[in-house]
């Protein structure tokens, strides 16, 4: 699916497209307010996110805008630092979908995300699924397997699995996998990555008899390459 997101902070919106691109969703970041209406009169989108504090014209602008021009079904998230109620609450009345606030959390913003573009294209399916060679992802229950075997593993391990299968060839720094798998928690020590990074190597075999090989790049970070069998 294509979505846009609207967000000053180059940061947010680099970590909500990572998150978001892991999960197979194409993402286009804006800046202002009117820089995202002139590509919305050009371009189609399957949903937007918008923050509320945005240089021109505010989120809550272009949330109005879109229901009064484009469309009255198009999913809109708020991602947000605005807590309030009447915020929330005005954000709601205006036609928004759903309302988070930041810090983001990777795992409830695919969550959301996902429920929303169920909901919003029932027809097409959005996969529940997806599948690397012999390994699967059930997103909805955070079931991992490999050619039909249960994996036993945590939520963090499930999302850093995606994030590499989702990037596969792709070298990922340790300041990356922080961003998206751990929301850029500063307290996380680098031994945690490497921990959970090592966990992942075993439990998935990640082995060139299964076809991948995960390896650590000295002062890069890591790559998961697939491996001719």
């Amino acid at each position: 699916m294509k979505i846009a997101v609207l967000d000053d902070d180059p940061s947010q919106a680099g970590l909500i497209c990572e998150i978001l691109t892991a999960c197979g969703h194409v993402c286009h970041a804006f800046r202002n307010g009117k820089e995202i209406l002139v590509q919305l009169d050009k371009e189609r989108y399957d949903m937007l996110i918008l923050d509320w504090q945005v240089p021109d014209l505010s989120g809550l602008e272009v949330l109005r805008w879109v229901r009064n021009k484009l469309s009255v079904t198009l999913p809109v998230l708020f991602v947000t630092s605005r807590s309030g109620e009447d915020d929330i609450v005005e954000a709601l009345d205006a036609g928004a979908d759903d309302y988070m606030v930041n810090p983001i959390r990777p795992g409830e913003l695919t969550a959301r995300v996902q429920a929303m573009l169920r909901r919003a294209y029932p027809a097409q399916g959005i996969s529940r699924n997806m599948v690397f060679g012999d390994y699967a992802f059930e997103m909805r229950s955070g079931l991992l397997t490999l050619a039909g075997k249960p994996i036993d593993a945590t939520q963090k391990e499930f999302e850093l699995a995606l994030f590499f299968f989702n990037n596969i060839d792709c070298l990922l720094s340790r300041a990356q996998i922080l961003e998206v798998v751990w929301s850029r928690d500063i307290n996380t020590p680098s031994r945690t990555i490497d921990t959970h990074v090592s966990r992942i190597r075993s439990k998935l075999q990640l082995r060139p008899e299964n076809g991948y090989r995960l390896h650590s790049v000295y002062g890069g970070g890591y790559r998961l390459e697939r491996v001719p069998r």
